[in-house]
């Protein structure tokens, strides 16, 4: 009695755009107990939580930033292929800036690295929203520009060599603790939340689909598609920095050649697997966090596995084209289709075949 309305609840949760994304992180995670046994346990040392599952979240953060902003740019109907070198150049200006600081543990100084930091990402991501909604350069074009200067800027900056510091207050942005939990974690999530909230509570959200969806349809109706463009490549360099700070911060280093490197690509494969279009549009900013902890939970079994370094990207490119085969709807209508075919095959009806018997004689 209760299997008939079962089954319409369930095909409703599977097809949900966050349920297939939900289901092979949770099989990742799940695969890892058979290589370490202690896989979810989770330890409180001297005030701070520690786990594996604690380090996915926490070397994953900077990937969750940089696909927070990727998302809100292939919303748009663009890409945006200069977040590795935004990462490196935020990076390798704050390193510097504290490195030359006369007190270099002080919180101004930190703010003032942060701050030039993020106001060179401002003003990357104005460059590349000029070139793209003003200009009308095509956005792979554009963002490719800076993908390739802004990796040597980054490296000028630095003189070719690794800028080491040691300041404990920025040390606290990727690799401090704060309420037990990594800080780098609760940043994340927090421009997470509020990116969900500003894109879902507003119109804001509608806005950005409309413009990737139909962009002179958006024009024509009064929205200003050219605006909304530019502060999405903002706000994508925004989230870009404050992940290089993340990422040099962690080891106290600005490395402007290895820092975020290929980011972009890990970024954009988050993005898909989360259920982005990347022709624009309908976004899920829910799916491109589960998409990014994909790729960091994938990184990590990598390693747990003991897969040779040589195969890692491989097994990753694999995995990551299956679960785009997965989340596909005409992928498992054929799946369907073609079992149903072989079970009709193998065991074909008795009164068929009797009546094609009697229509043969």
């Amino acid at each position: 009695m209760t299997t008939a309305p079962t089954t319409p609840r369930i095909r409703a949760v599977t097809r949900h755009r966050l349920f297939w994304p939900a289901a092979v992180l949770a099989v990742l995670l799940l695969a890892n107990l058979a290589f370490t046994s202690d896989f979810f346990a989770l330890h409180l040392k001297g005030g701070h939580l520690y786990g594996s599952t604690i380090d996915i979240l926490h070397f994953g953060a900077p990937l969750i930033l940089v696909s927070l902003g990727m998302t809100l740019v292939i919303a748009t109907g663009g890409i945006d292929l200069s977040v590795g070198s935004t990462v490196a150049i935020a990076g390798a200006l704050a390193c510097l800036h504290i490195s030359e600081a006369t007190d270099p543990g002080s919180l101004g100084t930190v703010l003032g690295a942060v701050g030039i930091a993020l106001g060179t990402a401002v003003l990357l991501g104005i460059a590349n929203g000029v070139l793209v909604a003003r200009v009308g350069v095509q956005p792979i074009i554009a963002t490719l520009i800076l993908m390739v200067a802004g990796r040597g800027v980054a490296q000028l900056i630095t003189d070719g060599q690794i800028i080491t510091i040691t300041s404990g207050p920025y040390r606290l942005i990727g690799g401090g603790y704060w309420l037990a939990m990594p800080f780098a974690i609760l940043l994340s999530g927090l421009v997470a939340v509020l990116t969900a909230l500003l894109t879902r509570s507003t119109a804001l959200g509608l806005l950005l689909e409309s413009v990737g969806g139909n962009p002179a349809a958006s024009r024509l109706v009064g929205i200003r598609a050219m605006r909304l463009v530019g502060l999405v490549y903002v706000f994508s360099a925004l989230c870009s920095a404050v992940a290089g700070l993340m990422v040099s911060s962690n080891v106290s280093a600005a490395d402007g050649n290895n820092a975020g490197l290929w980011i972009e690509l890990d970024a954009v494969l988050a993005v898909v697997i989360g259920g982005t279009s990347l022709n624009g549009g309908r976004f899920s900013i829910g799916g491109t966090v589960l998409g990014a902890l994909i790729i960091q939970t994938l990184s990590t079994t990598v390693y747990t596995m003991g897969i040779p370094p040589e195969t890692t990207l491989v097994f990753k490119a694999f995995v990551v084209i299956t679960v785009c085969l997965v989340q596909s709807p005409k992928f498992r209508a054929g799946l369907v289709r073609y079992g149903a075919g072989r079970r009709s095959g193998a065991r074909p009806n008795p009164a068929t075949a009797t009546t094609n018997r009697e229509v043969g004689a």
